[in-house]
C-alpha cells in the first residue's frame, strides 16, 4: 500500500400539512418585511506559551508566541419569525464540548432565543490555534491533556461574538454573490480522487473546488459584513511553526478588516465582520506544490493564499446582485454515526449497509509530504496523558476489523474504555438564509464526497445545486469523510473516515431527512442526546509554578533595545524580561504595542493582532523568560516618532499573587 497521508441523527415527525403551510405562509409574511441582521466579532486566542497546537498532532509544536490572534466572527440574521447566529472561529476544530459550553452559556443569558437548533458554531481549521479543549481523548492526546485555559477562551469569546451580534442587530439586507478561485487550493488526495466515478470527476475538471461563495450584509444600506466560503486546508503554516495564527483564511479576514475597512481590533466591535470559513475542504492543500513550507516561506504562503481568497471574496461581494429572500430555517438532530443501517438507496451497489464502531486506520499515521507530517513523541520519551488513559493497544474483534475493511485499523477509538476516544453521537444541522443552504457537517469531506451530500440535500429540497454549501467542522469534530470509492484507497482521509466505508451514505440519507422536513415545514425528532463529559479528562502539562526576574533585573526591563533610526521595510527587535503569558491571557488585549508619538501623546500604531507584528516568548531558565517583539516596518508606515511597550504578568512564588508589568523601549525615528 502507498500512503502519504497526514495524522493527526432521527427519523422525521411529521406535522399536518395545515400546519406546513401556515409555517409557510409566516415565513413569507417575516420575509417581505425583511431581515434584522447583526455582526459581532471576538478574541479566542488561548495560551501564548508552552500550548500544544491543535491540527498536526505533534507533542513538539507548543506555542512560544503570536503573529495573529485568532478571532471568532458571528452574524445574526433575524427574519421577524426566526433567526439564525452564525460563527466561524479560528480554530482547528469546533469541538463537541466547545459547542455545549457555548449552548450553555447562551441559554444562561438569553433563555430559548439561541439553542442547538438554530446555532452554526464552526471552524476554519488553522493548524496553528491552541488545542487541549475536547472532552474526548483522541485529539488531547498531543497536547498532553484537556486544557481549561484553552476552553474557556474558546467557549467565552464564541459567546462574546454572538452577544455582539445580537446587540449589534438592526434592519438590513443581503446579496448573494459568486466567483471562481483555481490558484489556492490543490488536490492532495488524487489517488484517491481518481477512483470516483467519471461523472463526479467531471464535475471538479481540476480536481479541486473552486466555488467562492459570499453573503454581503448591509445595514441600512451600510456593508457591515461578509461570510465567504472557500475549500483550502488551514496548513500554510507548518508543523514546526509555534507562533499562534489563524493562517490563511485569518490573513483573509484580517486583509479585509483591517486594510480595506479600516477595523482596529482594540477599539471595540468592529463596523465591519469579514468571515472565511470551510466548506468541503478534506482533500484541499493550500501548499500548491504538495510540500509543507519551510520557515522562509510559510509567512509569505500563508499570505498569498489568504490574499488570493479575499480578493476572489471582494469580487464577489462586490458583483452581488442576487438579492436573498425568503427568510431563515434550520433543522437540526443527533445521529448516532457509528451506527447507521443505511437503506440500498444510498449505497454504491445497492444493498442496505451500516457504520460501525469509530477506528482509525495505520494509513492515518504514515504522515504527509503535502502538508506536513505529524510526528511520535521521540524515542524513550513517554506521553503522561496516554499512559493515563491505558495505552493505545487495544484488541481488535474480528467483527470490527471487518467491517471497517479494507482499513487496517490502528486504533479503535469508539472501543476505548471507560470512555470512546471520539464522539458517537453528533449533531446534524441544515440551516437556509434565504435560498442559500448550509449543510453542517461535524467533519471535514473530501470535494467529491461533499457534491454528493450536496446533490442529495439539493434533490430532497428541490433546489439548485448551487444553492446548497457543506459547512464543516460544524457543532463537532468526527475527522474525515470520503465516498466510499475513495475510502477503497486507504489514503490519509479514508483511514480517518472513522465510521467505516459507509460513513457518507449514512450522512446523505440523514441530511435527506432533515431537507424533507424543512421542504414541508415540518420538525424532526431530536435523537440521542450526546455525551458530557466534563470532568472525565486531566492536564499533564506543567502549568506556572512562579515567575522571576534574572539578577539585577526587574520585570519590564529592557534586554535588548531599538536602534535609534530605522527605515520603512527594516525590523524593529526589542526583547523584555517577562512573566509567563499563562499568568494572563490578555484575550481581547495585547501582549505588546508599537506607539507612535502624535501631537505630544503616544497612540497606539499596531498591537500582536497585526500581521507586521511578531511576539515571541522563550524561557531562559528555569522560572525566567524573556519576551521579544519584533515589529516590520510597513512601507506606509508615517514617518515620525515610535517606540515599543510589552505587557506582561508575573507569579509570585510565595503567594500565587499574578501581578501585571509594562516595559518601554527607547524613543526611535522611522524616516
Amino acid at each position: 500500500m502507498t500512503v502519504s497521508r497526514r495524522r493527526v441523527l432521527a427519523g422525521a415527525a411529521a406535522l399536518p400539512i395545515a400546519a406546513s403551510m401556515l409555517g409557510a405562509q409566516q415565513a413569507q409574511a417575516a420575509s417581505a418585511k425583511g431581515f434584522r441582521v447583526g455582526v459581532g466579532l471576538s478574541d479566542v486566542t488561548g495560551p501564548a506559551a508552552e500550548n500544544g497546537m491543535m491540527g498536526y498532532s505533534m507533542p513538539q509544536q507548543q506555542t512560544a508566541g503570536i503573529h495573529l490572534r485568532t478571532r471568532a466572527r458571528a452574524f445574526v440574521v433575524d427574519d421577524g419569525a426566526k433567526r439564525i447566529a452564525f460563527v466561524t472561529a479560528d480554530l482547528g476544530a469546533l469541538f463537541q464540548s466547545v459547542h455545549q459550553g457555548v449552548l450553555r452559556k447562551l441559554q444562561a443569558a438569553y433563555g430559548d432565543l439561541y439553542t442547538e437548533q438554530n446555532v452554526l458554531l464552526n471552524a476554519t481549521h488553522t493548524h496553528s490555534a491552541c488545542g487541549g479543549d475536547s472532552h474526548y481523548a483522541a485529539y488531547d492526546l498531543a497536547i498532553l491533556g484537556f486544557q481549561q485555559q484553552v476552553y474557556d477562551a474558546h467557549v467565552d469569546g464564541i459567546f462574546e461574538a454572538i452577544g455582539r451580534a445580537h446587540a449589534n442587530l438592526a434592519p438590513g439586507s443581503i446579496r448573494l454573490g459568486r466567483a471562481e478561485l483555481t490558484k489556492a487550493s490543490v488536490n492532495r488526495s488524487r489517488k484517491a480522487f481518481d477512483l470516483n466515478p467519471q461523472a463526479d470527476k467531471d464535475h471538479f475538471p481540476q480536481a479541486i473546488d473552486p466555488a467562492v461563495t459570499v453573503l454581503r450584509f448591509s445595514q441600512n444600506g451600510v456593508d457591515v459584513g461578509a461570510i465567504s466560503w472557500f475549500a483550502t486546508h488551514g496548513t500554510s503554516m507548518s508543523n514546526g511553526n509555534h507562533l499562534i495564527s489563524g493562517d490563511n483564511k485569518g490573513y483573509a479576514a484580517y486583509e479585509w478588516e483591517h486594510d480595506h475597512a479600516g477595523v482596529r481590533y482594540l477599539d471595540g466591535n468592529p463596523r465591519f465582520v469579514a468571515a472565511f470559513p470551510q466548506t468541503n475542504t478534506g482533500d484541499m492543500s493550500p501548499n500548491l506544490n504538495l510540500e509543507p513550507g519551510t520557515p522562509e516561506t510559510e509567512f509569505e504562503n500563508t499570505r498569498t493564499i489568504g490574499d488570493l481568497q479575499f480578493r476572489a471574496a471582494k469580487s464577489a461581494f462586490d458583483a452581488a446582485a442576487e438579492a436573498v429572500t425568503g427568510g431563515v430555517d434550520h433543522r437540526m438532530c443527533y445521529v448516532d454515526m457509528s451506527d447507521v443501517a443505511v437503506d440500498a438507496k444510498y449505497t454504491p451497489n445497492g444493498r442496505p449497509q451500516r457504520t460501525c464502531t469509530a477506528a482509525i486506520g495505520v494509513s492515518m499515521l504514515a504522515g504527509s509530504r503535502e502538508d506536513g507530517p505529524g510526528l511520535p513523541l521521540p524515542e524513550g520519551v513517554k506521553n503522561p496523558f496516554i499512559d493515563w488513559l491505558g495505552g493505545i493497544d487495544a484488541p481488535i474483534p474480528q467483527a470490527l476489523a471487518d467491517a471497517h475493511a479494507p482499513k487496517v485499523i490502528a486504533v479503535p477509538f469508539g472501543a476505548m474504555k471507560p470512555y470512546p476516544w471520539t464522539p458517537e453521537v453528533l449533531p446534524l444541522q441544515l440551516v437556509r438564509i434565504g435560498q442559500l443552504h448550509l449543510v453542517a457537517v461535524p467533519a471535514e469531506l473530501t470535494i467529491v464526497a461533499g457534491l454528493r451530500l450536496r446533490r442529495t440535500v439539493a434533490a430532497e429540497l428541490g433546489v439548485p445545486l448551487e444553492n446548497v454549501l457543506i459547512q464543516g467542522y460544524a457543532n463537532a469534530y468526527s475527522q474525515y469523510v470520503t465516498t466510499p470509492e475513495e475510502y477503497d484507497s486507504q489514503q490519509y482521509e479514508g483511514a480517518s473516515t472513522l465510521y467505516g466505508r459507509y460513513t457518507l451514505p449514512a450522512y446523505q440519507q440523514e441530511f435527506a431527512k432533515l431537507a424533507a422536513a424543512m421542504k414541508t415545514g415540518t420538525s424532526v425528532a431530536h435523537g440521542p442526546t450526546p455525551r458530557d463529559l466534563r470532568g472525565k479528562l486531566i492536564n499533564f502539562q506543567p502549568g506556572v509554578v512562579f515567575d522571576s526576574p534574572p539578577a539585577f533585573k526587574s520585570f519590564g526591563d529592557v534586554l535588548t533595545d531599538a536602534k535609534s533610526t530605522y527605515a520603512r521595510g527594516e525590523q524593529v527587535v526589542v526583547e523584555f524580561v517577562t512573566g509567563h503569558p499563562k499568568n494572563d491571557l490578555r484575550r481581547g488585549g495585547t501582549f505588546l504595542e508599537i506607539q507612535r508619538l502624535v501631537d505630544g501623546s503616544w497612540v497606539r500604531h499596531a498591537d500582536d493582532g497585526d500581521w507586521d507584528t511578531k511576539y515571541h516568548w522563550a524561557r531562559t531558565f528555569v522560572a525566567e523568560s524573556k519576551a521579544v517583539v519584533h515589529w516590520k516596518i510597513p512601507a506606509n508606515a508615517p514617518i515620525g516618532k515610535y517606540r515599543v511597550v510589552h505587557f506582561g504578568n508575573w507569579k509570585n512564588g510565595w503567594n500565587g499573587a499574578i501581578s501585571a508589568f509594562s516595559g518601554t523601549s527607547r524613543t526611535f525615528v522611522v524616516s
